[in-house]
Formats: C-alpha cells, structure tokens, sequence
C-alpha cells in the first residue's frame, strides 16, 4: 500500500470488531476496507460492501480471496438515501465511510441511513482525506475537515469515541450510536 494512503488494518483494528459481527462498508470502492474487515469477523460475520457504482462491485467481487465470498455481500445502493443500502434497521454492529465523506451530496440523508441500520451501541469509523495535498486528495472545496466531521457527527446524535491518525495523509474519527 501506497504511503499516501491510508492503511485499512491499522484503522480497523482501532474500532475493536470480533469474529461473528455485522459490518457495512459505505462506499466500499475496490474493497480494501471490505477484505479486511472480512479477515476479522471471519465465516461467521458478514461485511457488506456498499457502492453506487456496479462495475467496482463486480470487480470488488472477481478479487476477493475465496475464503471471504461466504464473508462478504455486495450491494449496490445508494448510501444517501434512506432505505438505499436495502440492509434492515438496526442490523449492523459498525460501519466504515472511508474516504467517501467528500463525495458525498446529501448528508443528512447518509446520516439517516447510518442512524437506521447501525445497532445502538454500534460504531462508526470514519476516515478521510486531512487536506488535497496538491492535488493527490479530493479538491480542496471537496475537503470536509475532521472538524466539520465531527460536528456533523455529534450534531447528528453519535457520541465521539477517539480521533487518531488514518495514515499520512487522513484523519480517522470513531463515533458510537447511544
């Protein structure tokens, strides 16, 4: 992995997941978060890796490792919208939003689908770009500082757990629903 980029095991390795538990990927992308998330609930968990866009699930899904296929769903939802990750209320014990928080348009609308699916008690991982660093992150109109983030957050009912370092170039937040 790249040194610009953040490293997926070290920032989910901070929310404490255990083998057996429910975990949404929003915005799941090429699935490095997806993989290894699968790698720590094991069989008995499930990840659902969540995208908008069908052909990066299809290739999500062409390159996982066999011993996740049982482990991992894909789903092509919409994340922004309420009922658009088709999961059940109440169904997942974390979430990740990796590197998705600046593409997104409609927050309340993501933030509503995280309030319905996640458990109470559940945790939110959220990682994302600290600045555009000449053009290698988002735009720099696009970067939602992790200030912002953690007022959107907290604003929108979560308490805040810990913030840490999400790499070289990301900070990375943990929030718990009540």
């Amino acid at each position: 992995m790249s040194a610009s980029f953040s490293d997926p095991r070290e920032n989910i390795l901070q929310l404490g997941l255990h083998e057996g538990m429910s975990v949404g990927d929003f915005g799941a992308g090429s699935g490095h978060y997806t993989r290894v998330l699968a790698a720590i609930v094991g069989h008995s968990g499930r990840v659902y890796a969540i995208d908008v866009q069908e052909d990066i699930l299809a290739h999500l899904k062409l390159n996982t490792h066999k011993d996740h296929h049982r482990t991992i769903e894909t789903l092509w939802g919409n994340i922004e919208k309420a009922g658009g990750t088709h999961l059940r209320d109440q169904s997942l014990d974390a979430i990740v939003l990796s590197n998705t928080l600046f593409q997104i348009d409609d927050r309340l609308g993501l933030l509503s689908e995280i309030q319905r699916v996640l458990k109470s008690g559940g945790k939110l991982l959220v990682v994302d770009w600290a600045g555009s660093y000449g053009g290698m992150g988002p735009a720099p109109e696009k970067i939602i500082t992790e200030h912002e983030a953690e007022e959107f957050f907290i604003q929108g009912g979560f308490h805040k757990v810990k913030s840490f370092r999400g790499g070289p170039h990301h900070y990375s937040i943990i929030f718990s629903k009540p």
